[in-house]
């Protein structure tokens, strides 16, 4: 399955790439992660629980950034493994500065599910990605303007 599409943020560029590059945020804004533990340099251990339609569990996998190029590009790779199916995923991440305080995100990323996932999650995988994509865009808003707001406090 492919994914892409932009999103345009009321933030400053760097501050986009220091929230997406730190493992406590994005545990925070990816929708279904509940813990990325550091395994090493730019990889992590990541636990997320998943509902695709009828299949739900929990998956232990990992997550790992590639090809930086701060503050304007990424590679984000996930792999997730369960008894019910796999999981592998890659995405680009683009940042754009439209403005000094106006970034716009491009994304771009295929899916691959096998397995119980594959045969069960494919009818609804499409409309669920979609959704995940606006939470995680909400979610990163909202925690881009607490950074905001906490910022202007002190």
């Amino acid at each position: 399955m492919h994914l892409d599409g932009t999103h345009t943020l009321q933030v400053p560029r760097e501050q986009v790439w220091h929230a997406l590059q730190d493992p406590d945020t994005l545990a925070r804004v990816v929708p279904g992660i509940e813990t990325l533990n550091p395994q090493g340099e730019d990889t992590y251990e990541a636990i997320s629980q998943v509902k695709l339609g009828p299949v739900s569990g929990k998956f232990t996998g990992e997550m790992s950034v590639a090809d930086k190029q701060p503050p304007e590009h990424f590679l984000l790779r996930m792999t997730q493994n369960r008894k019910m199916g796999n999981v592998a995923a890659e995405g680009t991440i683009d940042l754009k500065a439209i403005s000094e305080n106006e970034t716009e995100v491009k994304f771009a990323g295929d899916a691959k599910l096998s397995g119980t996932l594959a045969r069960m999650g494919q009818r609804v995988l499409g409309g669920v990605a979609k959704s995940l994509t606006k939470q995680f865009f909400k979610n990163l808003e909202e925690e881009l303007e607490g950074e905001k707001e906490h910022s202007e406090e002190s």
